[in-house]
């Protein structure tokens, strides 16, 4: 969880691609 604070300051392309392929 720790990490998810910090890609809240800077979200990444791969992160984007994750949470997408987890909704989808």
């Amino acid at each position: 969880m720790k990490m998810r604070k910090h890609c809240l300051n800077g979200f990444t392309i791969v992160e984007l691609l994750i949470v997408i392929v987890v909704i989808a």
